[in-house]
């Protein structure tokens, strides 16, 4: 095993999704104004009013990301930022689930706790769809407040686009030039399937058409830091919410929003395999492609998958003949180390056997995949309508490209195709709905969100490796909890800690399965927080201290 996996082998992985938010019968209001009263309304409504919410902590953020105007160094009992979570533009909360639910400039935006599957990361970032939708409808029940459409999408028609970002760690000691190598083909390819459908071609859509990539038309240079400007194919966003030492985290911002769960799935567990055929010395490299930035553009407005993309080396392959290149090299580097045997290894085989099952069918007939991907699932829903005479600079086949992504179970076009069968999902029901309030079990995030859920008046602030709480450690008159270990503090490590609290663990055959156990075998005897620094002491005594 190569130094820097995880003790388990797996990876950590994540998502962060900022939602297009609008006032149906207030279209001019402030999307920062209803952003925040959405995240204030969710907050309240979930039992964590202004004196028993978790601030979080922006100290070992990046200066890059504080453009408010925060005072940082101020803290009350000097734990935490006197920071006041009902600001406009500055509203947080952290869920029960681990999960961060907050204002990133004008969306409300959802940041999913860490998990060490495709599978989970799908199952808490599709719970983040839940935590919006309840979030509008405790809004619009607010007096004076207008009533919120919240989309997951990733373009508002007019020329900006906001990001659905993944998030893999992985080991520093890795080849940061032999991750781009492997990645650019892949994120310029993978479009074929992860791709959420975008009426109109062009930044603000100007020109008629569809496209299979809603960011296409964003993606500006092939290696980028910014995520706002001058978009990368690959960002080199250097904050790894984790021992810097030993990790990196790859900040992915090139990715559309999905709805689908296959996309979803194909999206993190893709790129999860090939993070990790690249530590095992997998070689990319010579699918180096002359244009890249071009051929993202390229791909998007190829809805037959079929255009030749030029290679170096006077090679030319398609997006889908690329991906099954990809996969073929994933599976050989990772069969000679054993990496597909076993149990742990059920999620990777998962992913590899649907990968291979979507790629065919595109090749088959893109179209025949319109049950299981976004992008054609939308196009034949506007293709019946444009069967009836409309063009495609008709507006109402823009709505429905916006509809289509309304997360609001009884609106979202989505939705109903789900409803109707003609939209398959992967996802059992009840695993997302647990997820919305209950944190993966073995992470850090099982931590936090138990912290968070049984003693937010004693969590002073949060960060995604760091807790700071209200009880004295040696002289200070805070501890900190330091998480720089994404999987330490799991509920493996610390059961018995907590009130009682169900945890679900999903078990998966043949997609599907669900289980709850109840994982911490309590008597349901409530502690106060200093007992339970305590016992979190005796499991890592080096991660609990005063503060510094």
């Amino acid at each position: 095993m190569p130094v820097g996996f995880t003790r388990s082998g797996q990876h950590i992985l994540g998502s962060e999704t900022e939602f297009g938010i609008v006032a149906v019968d207030a279209p001019d209001a402030s999307p920062i104004l209803t952003s925040t009263q959405a995240v204030i309304a969710y907050a309240e409504n979930s039992g964590q009013g202004i004196n028993r919410r978790t601030r979080w902590d922006y100290e070992n953020e990046s200066p890059l990301r504080d453009i408010r105007g925060f005072d940082l160094r101020r803290y009350r009992s000097g734990a935490a930022p006197v920071l006041d979570p009902n600001a406009l533009g500055a509203a947080n909360v952290i869920t029960s689930s681990g999960a961060r639910f907050y204002v990133d400039h004008a969306h409300p935006e959802y940041s999913s706790p860490e998990t060490t599957s495709a599978w989970d990361c799908v199952v808490w970032d599709k719970a983040g769809d839940t935590v919006m939708h309840h979030a509008a409808q405790a809004s619009g029940k607010v007096e004076g407040q207008p009533e919120l459409k919240i989309y997951k999408n990733n373009v508002d028609g007019k020329g900006a686009s906001y990001g659905s970002h993944e998030n893999y760690m992985y080991p520093r000691s890795v080849d940061i030039e032999k991750v781009q190598q492997a990645l650019i083909p892949h994120f310029v390819t993978r479009q074929i399937f992860t791709g959420a459908g975008r009426v109109g071609l062009g930044i603000a859509g100007e020109e008629p058409g569809f496209q299979i990539s809603q960011r296409a038309d964003y993606i500006e240079t092939d290696i980028s830091l910014e995520t706002t400007l001058n978009r990368g194919i690959v960002n080199t966003r250097d904050e790894p919410h984790a021992d810097a030492k030993k990790w990196r985290r790859l900040h992915v911002i090139i990715n559309d929003a999905n709805m689908s769960e296959t996309a979803a799935y194909l999206k993190f567990g893709t790129t999860a395999l090939l993070l990790k055929a690249v530590e095992y010395g997998v070689d990319f490299s010579d699918l180096h492609l002359i244009e890249p930035v071009k051929d993202v553009q390229r791909v998007s407005r190829d809805l037959s998958c079929t255009a030749e993309l030029q290679f170096y080396g006077n090679k030319k392959r398609t997006a889908i003949a690329t991906q099954r290149e990809i996969r073929d090299r994933i599976i050989a580097g990772l069969e000679e180390h054993g990496v597909l045997d076993g149990p742990k290894a059920e999620d990777d085989r998962a992913v590899l056997e649907l990968w291979a099952e979507i790629l065919d069918a595109l090749a088959d007939d893109p179209m025949s995949t319109s049950d299981r991907l976004d992008w054609t699932a939308k196009l034949a829903l506007i293709n019946g309508y444009r069967a009836r005479g409309l063009r495609w600079d008709d507006p109402r086949l823009a709505l429905i490209d916006l509809q289509y992504t309304d997360i609001d179970p009884n609106r979202g076009l989505y939705h109903a195709l789900v409803k109707r069968g003609r939209m398959r999902t992967l996802i059992p029901v009840e695993a997302i709905e647990h997820a919305v309030t209950c944190p993966p079990a073995d992470t850090r995030a099982w931590l936090r969100g138990h912290l968070v859920a049984n003693y937010s008046e004693d969590v002073l602030a949060a960060n995604w490796d760091s807790l700071v709480l209200d009880t004295p450690a040696g002289s200070s008159r805070a501890t900190r909890l330091i998480l720089d270990d994404p999987k330490a503090f799991t509920a493996a490590e610390t059961s018995g800690m907590f009130p009682c609290y169900n945890q679900a663990t999903m078990q998966r055959e043949n997609h599907g399965g669900f289980e709850v156990k109840n994982l911490l075998n309590t008597d349901g005897t409530t502690q106060d927080i200093a007992e339970v620094v305590k016992k979190l002491s005796a499991v890592h005594p080096e991660r609990v201290t005063g503060l510094s």
